[in-house]
């Protein structure tokens, strides 16, 4: 039994549990404030999270020789708790199982996270090592909104400023993602747009796309602004200035921690709202 618990927390740590999640919450939140009903909310959650499964284990197990070759025992692949084989079959298994699942919410649905995956799966097959490294992040978190919306009768589009807020957002979580890693990824050959910036332009950059973020999601849906939907932008300004200060500490991930805090607090913002679909 003991084996067997190991195992599994070796599989639910390789996945990157905590942008899986958040990612997963966001897809939750817009299914609810869309109006998808139950059974359309359990596939469109069910597709996103083996989804990002998928692209969690695919960047454990392309990054297997640099995490070793860095010494980060926390990599179950790198580490050898995990074969690479066994990995290998759980990208390909958790990405059929998104894309079937994503068949109920219909075709067009299907080809928006389609090519959301692709692009996040790109990512972690090199576009990492480029200036270009934020592009997969605001493609895949751009398209987000669509893949929900899509599948609801007619497949309307999701508004601009969704689309916009949660690329935003996307960008700034690869912002600061790799900040704690900075140093060992450029050890190994890794220099990606936060890499070629730095940690503290990149943590300036991030807070700035989060504060957008939040600012368009508060002014974006029609109708007269709540004093409750204003109060959300100074409470993530402290969030991030709070995430600013204690992610100055080297290997810290407490900005990227405080980009997933305002992602929760952009879900509940979505909740309280509801989204309206273009015209």
């Amino acid at each position: 039994m003991r084996r067997l618990v190991g195992t599994v927390a070796a599989w639910v740590r390789a996945s990157h549990p905590l942008p899986v999640l958040a990612v997963t919450a966001v897809a939750a939140g817009l299914a609810v404030s869309y109006g998808r009903h139950a059974a359309g909310t359990v596939t469109v959650v069910a597709a996103v999270l083996a989804g990002q499964l998928s692209v969690g284990w695919l960047n454990d197990l392309v990054d297997a020789r640099r995490d070793a070759e860095t010494g980060r025992a926390g990599k179950p692949v790198a580490a050898g708790r995990l074969s690479r084989p066994a990995v290998a079959a759980g990208v390909l298994a958790a990405a059929v199982a998104a894309v079937a699942l994503s068949l109920p919410s219909g075709l067009p649905a299907t080809a928006v996270h389609l090519a959301a995956l692709v692009s996040a799966w790109a990512y972690d097959l090199g576009a990492k090592k480029s200036a270009l490294s934020v592009l997969p992040y605001a493609l895949s978190f751009g398209l987000l909104p669509a893949f929900v919306s899509l599948g609801l009768p007619g497949a309307p589009l999701p508004p601009v400023w969704l689309m916009a807020a949660a690329a935003l957002l996307g960008c700034a979580a690869h912002f600061v993602n790799v900040l704690p890693d900075l140093a060992d990824d450029l050890a190994v050959g890794v220099r990606g747009l936060p890499h070629r910036l730095g940690a503290g332009r990149s943590r300036a950059v991030a807070a700035a796309l989060v504060l957008v973020t939040s600012v368009l999601l508060v002014l974006g849906p029609s109708g007269a602004v709540s004093g409750a939907r204003l109060a959300a932008v100074p409470a993530v300004v402290l969030i991030i200035g709070a995430g600013w200060l204690l992610g100055r500490r080297p290997g810290s991930r407490a900005a990227f921690h405080a980009v997933l805090t305002v992602a929760v607090v952009d879900v509940v913002l979505l909740l309280s709202t509801g989204v309206p679909t273009a015209a």
